[in-house]
């Protein structure tokens, strides 16, 4: 298990804006080794949906998914922002792939269960099947990963981004030295939201817990630094939280995420 993989997600601003993109592909680009880059792409969603004349809803940071909205995703995910990335990718001389989690069988979801909430076509992560895309991999292959699953039953699903980084690298970390990169806009976890200097460039999940309960880490940052600890927790060997001037030196001015 020495072959190294480094799988950075993306999303946000930075997948969103031309110029930011741009750098992060720059800086992905030149990483040593085998690698792999997740994507959202929310606010594209969002911005195809309203041309369509589609109403966008949002629960606690999370898109109500019909069927109209599955439509959208699929094809803004799938298609427009994925492919863009690949095309940009083969422009700086990466051998990229664009996948879904339907395609070679990746990942599999099934369909969040109805609690209080309906939150339609969005999918829970059930299983990894890594063999084939390893295969594409040690072929020197950049695999392109957007945030769909299926069912293996025909029915694809929206499924957070995060989580199906944070899923895959705990799958990889069985054949790989895994190191998986949250990329945002801020240049790691903050202590005060409002300084962007202020980043804690250590964070157990004791001190996270403390920081959760203070309101110094809230909303979105919260599931994001669930979703890495527990890649921790199934082998992975490093979680960095860190902005796409990080990219390229491993994310060294960002925040490191440790079990204890």
């Amino acid at each position: 298990m020495s072959d190294r993989l480094t799988i950075v997600k993306v999303g946000g601003k930075v997948v969103e804006e031309p110029q930011s993109l741009a750098t992060l592909l720059d800086d992905f680009s030149k990483i040593a080794g085998h690698k792999i880059l997740v994507h959202g792409g929310g606010r594209s969603a969002t911005a195809m949906a309203n041309r369509l004349g589609l109403e966008s809803t949002m629960v606690d940071g999370r898109r109500i998914t019909d069927q109209a909205m599955l439509e959208v995703v699929t094809m803004v995910y799938g298609g427009l922002v994925n492919k863009n990335i690949v095309a940009q990718l083969q422009a700086r001389h990466s051998q990229a792939m664009g996948l879904t989690g339907a395609d070679l069988d990746l990942i599999r979801a099934v369909k969040r269960p109805v609690d209080q909430i309906d939150y339609g076509f969005a999918g829970d992560v059930t299983s990894v099947n890594t063999k084939l895309v390893e295969e594409l991999i040690r072929n020197g292959v950049v695999p392109v990963i957007a945030p769909l699953t299926h069912d293996g039953k025909g029915q694809l699903l929206n499924t957070n981004a995060d989580t199906m980084a944070s899923e895959m690298a705990s799958a990889f970390a069985r054949t790989f030295r895994v190191q998986l990169i949250y990329c945002f806009e801020k240049r790691g976890v903050l202590a005060d939201p409002h300084n962007d200097e202020s980043v804690i460039r250590v964070l157990d999940r004791s001190s996270f817990n403390e920081y959760k309960e203070t309101g110094v880490i809230s909303e979105g940052m919260i599931p994001k630094l669930d979703n890495g600890f527990n890649a921790l927790a199934n082998g992975v060997t490093e979680v960095i939280i860190t902005n796409t001037e990080n990219i390229r030196n491993g994310g060294t001015g960002g925040t490191r995420l440790m079990l204890t």
